[in-house]
């Protein structure tokens, strides 16, 4: 295989045409719930970003970035991506992946959920210099399809990396006092929250405001609001009683109440 040059566009497959899978399995029973949580609790902030509703969420999608055979060599499939300004459908048709050569704009962040060492989501391998011309997963984010943030996070350290790309190269980010990482163009921090999410508890990768408060996940927010609802329910009924005692008071001391 061979990096393509620049053929026309028409010649190229779009993603309907390109595999939506390249088969493999996702690789623990935390991924599923751990996107789920990146995505629910970040709607709120991208509706806002947002407010026309063009942006993309990609979780465990393929970002083809050259054209190869087979098709799925010239791809990568980040755990969760953003992609800022670019509608959710094409065409009226869901996204099945992420096509470079038929889009204007790079995904603004990347994030890979470590399971193994972390050599596949740190491989800088060059397909220029590998004899395989396989490039590694770092490289392509970086130098391919240059995605501006890049997190890589492992469960198993409680940890989280995350690059940034300046002058054509990743430079790794310092946290903040919060032990945060920024991303500016969100307006949210990254880090680790310790806690439980549905059945597991475990060092979850969380996002949180500017000013540290961690966004909550569809879940958490609606159970907020419930325990809102049944306090505010329970000072109602506090109230009524109140209000019965003080009735019956007055009732005692030959006063009607409803006559007041």
């Amino acid at each position: 295989m061979t990096l393509t040059n620049t053929p026309s566009a028409i010649a190229l497959p779009d993603h309907t045409q390109l595999p939506e899978s390249d088969g493999t399995f996702v690789k623990n029973f935390q991924e599923h719930p751990q996107s789920i949580l990146l995505t629910t609790s970040i709607a709120p902030i991208l509706n806002a970003l947002h407010p026309d509703g063009r942006y993309a969420i990609g979780q465990d999608c393929g970002i083809y970035w050259r054209l190869t055979e087979p098709p799925e060599q010239g791809a990568e499939a980040p755990d969760w991506f953003y992609v800022p300004n670019v509608p959710p459908l094409i065409d009226g048709q869901i996204r099945r992946s992420y096509v470079m050569w038929k889009e204007i704009v790079a995904p603004l962040i990347a994030i890979e959920f470590v399971s193994g060492n972390g050599s596949e989501e740190r491989d800088r391998t060059s397909p220029f210099s590998s004899e395989s011309s396989k490039a590694g997963k770092f490289w392509v984010y970086e130098q391919a399809i240059r995605i501006p943030y890049y997190a890589i996070y492992e469960v198993q350290r409680a940890a989280v990396e995350v690059y940034e790309l300046i002058a054509n190269r990743y430079q790794r980010c310092s946290p903040n006092e919060r032990g945060h990482y920024p991303i500016l163009p969100m307006g949210v921090e990254l880090g680790i929250w310790q806690g439980r999410v549905g059945n597991q508890t475990l060092p979850w990768l969380r996002w949180w405001d500017n000013d540290g408060n961690l966004l909550l996940s569809a879940e958490e927010r609606a159970e907020r609001e419930q325990q809102r609802a049944e306090r505010e329910q329970q000072r109602a009924e506090r109230e009524q009683q109140r209000a019965e005692r003080l009735a019956e008071k007055l009732r005692e001391l030959g006063i009607d109440p409803d006559a007041m």
